[in-house]
């Protein structure tokens, strides 16, 4: 039986659809078709900040999923909100693309050479706070459409630069038509969290035989350091299009959480960084009384499952942006 996969209809949705539907078929050995369906956030012409953090590039997704039209989703992750709804599950996280965003202008100038005046657009909170730090002599422009309009746009003089994700450009091919692109590190320009991460949704009673295709897409790294990263979101109660930047990496053992709430105008913002282990050491390197710096034993009981020490790690490092005055600064999910 041929699998019904969902997906938006822009071009960016379709192309990376269209990259889980072959893997899929590779793994199941089952065909998979994709069913476009128009969400309410590629109709609405408001801003993403208008639009705020309720899930509007996946709720008629989901109401699809769950009235039977389609076997499966697939999901930009930093578009899905933090709860996840009943009867529903995150499936896998395939392999992580680059998590960046990237500058893109007509000659190369870097953002923070633009000149007085130049015009630079975005429609995201965060990269609005990002770029007025950044570079305080620019005017930024509201902006939503596809790659391609956005692209257009710079390339007929109309905007001076525009931000995007590169793991989008990547997707789509990486054909700038000439223009430039400037990655930015993600040290000093963390991105939204789930950025360059796809989510694979299905319904939790689905066929056992789907799950256990569909986790085979499944990437441990990328799936502990995306559930850190939403975490700290969720432990802020800020919608995903708050200005919050975080990224996380696992290297060797280690989960890196770097995460940065601004002020909506960009002039200021609280910051962590924090490094912790995400496996257990043996009996004979644990500090006095246990786990090194734990009072509670819930690192050691967290450390045969990175997920719920990512989870952890993620919500203390809320509460401590919290404790140094986050509240002030990000709009709350609770917030009319």
């Amino acid at each position: 039986m041929t699998l019904r996969l969902g997906t938006r209809r822009s071009a960016l949705a379709l192309a990376q659809s269209q990259q889980v539907a072959d893997a899929l078929a590779a793994a199941s050995g089952r065909s998979v078709e994709l069913v476009p369906i128009v969400s309410e956030g590629d109709v609405s012409r408001a801003s993403l900040s208008q639009l705020g953090g309720r899930g509007v590039f996946a709720t008629t997704l989901r109401e699809a999923l769950l009235a039977g039209r389609c076997d499966l989703l697939v999901h930009s992750l930093k578009d899905l909100p933090t709860a996840q709804p009943p009867g529903l599950v995150i499936a896998a996280t395939p392999l992580r693309e680059d998590a960046r965003d990237v500058v893109i202008t007509r000659d190369g100038t870097p953002l923070g050479d633009l000149a007085d005046g130049a015009v630079v657009g975005t429609g995201s909170p965060r990269r609005i706070a990002q770029v007025r730090r950044r570079n305080p002599r620019v005017s930024v422009r509201d902006l939503r459409g596809n790659v391609d309009s956005r692209l257009a746009r710079v390339r007929d003089g109309e905007l001076d630069a525009v931000i995007l994700a590169a793991a989008g450009l990547s997707r789509l091919g990486g054909d700038l038509g000439g223009l430039h692109a400037e990655p930015l590190g993600l040290a000093d320009w963390p991105t939204a969290p789930g950025q360059g991460a796809l989510a694979v949704e299905t319904t939790t009673d689905a066929d056992p035989d789907l799950l256990a295709a569909i986790s085979l897409l499944d990437d441990t790294a990328t799936r502990t350091a995306v559930t850190a990263e939403r975490a700290v979101l969720a432990g802020l109660d800020a919608g995903c299009s708050a200005p919050v930047g975080t990224h996380a990496e696992v290297t060797d053992g280690d989960l890196r959480v770097r995460a940065i709430v601004y002020a909506l105008d960009g002039a200021h913002r609280v910051g962590l960084d924090r490094t912790v282990r995400l496996e257990v050491p043996p009996p004979h390197e644990r500090g006095y009384g246990g786990y090194p710096g734990s009072g509670d034993g819930a690192d050691a009981a967290d450390g045969a499952d990175p997920i719920a020490r990512a989870t952890r790690t993620g919500f203390d490092i809320a509460r401590r942006l919290l404790e140094r005055g986050a509240a002030d600064l990000v709009p709350r999910e609770s917030t009319p």
